[in-house]
């Protein structure tokens, strides 16, 4: 009866707070923003999130925490030269600060000190984006209803870009100076620039388009793993399974490209019935073994030959 005599609250996520609690009578505040960690229920009233994520809110976490590690494996790969025995060393430490980063970020979440988070339930695309959801009543005064309605998918990635940004620079900058001896000055230190580079780029990226991804990155995963491991062996002139066994480093790639592709495919089933998902990871496999099986018949000497023989 309290809400109903209240005037009606307008906008999709605006809300009355609960000022006090009187056995079963609640008493409300005007319409507005909720507030941190809390979003409406039904009636339009501010409740607490109390539920945690669901398995596909640890995957889309997972992935989330995924993109600068690859990245930083990848730069370190590209920068560290052939002969440069430090790549190793970097790829740890760079595991190491993406781990200790994303421990720290679950630490410092509510609640506090413990590895759990409580969480608001994604219901729609919409959830993400609140600040697009302010109403206008008299089409001249907006009220500001914008919150985290996802809490706390949305902040707690830029938490963990912050930390992970801040244990590289307190770590890498003194392991890479005292282990890359075998390249340049300039160069040593260019997997870290790239990094000054890529997180700015990734903050942005789920600013804008946090809640587009949280839908579509098992699809992101799958597609760039594919194109991804093609590039490879193909850049590596991989043609046949002896190719794959003459350095370890290419089985390395392989195996985790094959990681990636059933951390995709469990994202997209959601492995809800074991018995029907679990036989689809035997198809993680599959893209290499038909790339090494049809190798052969696309090698664009062979082509060019066959082609000139016809003439």
């Amino acid at each position: 009866a309290a809400v109903d005599i209240q005037p009606a609250c307008l906008g999709l996520y605006c809300g009355r707070t609960v000022l006090s609690v009187n056995g079963s009578v609640e008493t409300y505040g005007d319409c507005g923003v909720c507030p941190r960690g809390q979003r409406t229920d039904d009636n339009k009233i501010c409740r607490e999130c109390m539920g945690s994520p669901d398995r596909y809110d640890w995957l889309y976490l997972g992935f989330m925490a995924m993109l600068p590690l690859v990245l930083h494996w990848f730069f370190i790969e590209w920068y560290s030269g052939k002969k440069s025995s430090s790549a190793l060393l970097q790829h740890v430490t760079a595991l190491f600060e993406c781990s200790v980063a994303a421990i720290v970020t679950l630490l410092v979440s509510d609640p506090v000190g413990s590895l759990h988070i409580r969480s608001c339930r994604v219901k729609k695309l919409s959830d993400w984006y609140t600040m697009l959801y302010n109403p206008s009543p008299d089409y001249i005064t907006t009220v500001h209803c914008t919150h985290e309605a996802v809490y706390p998918l949305y902040t707690i990635v830029f938490i963990y870009y912050a930390f992970c940004l801040v244990l590289m620079m307190l770590l890498r900058p003194l392991l890479v100076k005292k282990i890359a001896c075998g390249l340049g000055k300039s160069d040593r230190f260019k997997s870290i620039y790239a990094a000054l580079y890529f997180f700015p780029i990734l903050t942005v990226l789920q600013a804008v388009g946090g809640g587009l991804l949280y839908y579509a990155f098992p699809y992101i995963i799958l597609v760039l793993s594919l194109v991804t491991l093609a590039v490879y062996m193909s850049a590596s002139e991989v043609e046949s399974f002896k190719d794959l066994l003459v350095r370890k480093k290419r089985l390395v790639v392989l195996f985790s490209h094959w990681l990636l592709h059933a951390y995709g495919i469990i994202s997209i089933s959601k492995l809800d019935k074991l018995e029907q998902d679990l036989p689809l990871l035997a198809l993680v496999p599959a893209p290499a073994l038909f790339y090494l099986v049809t190798a052969k018949y696309t090698e664009p000497s062979r082509i060019l030959s066959e082609g000139g023989n016809g003439h």
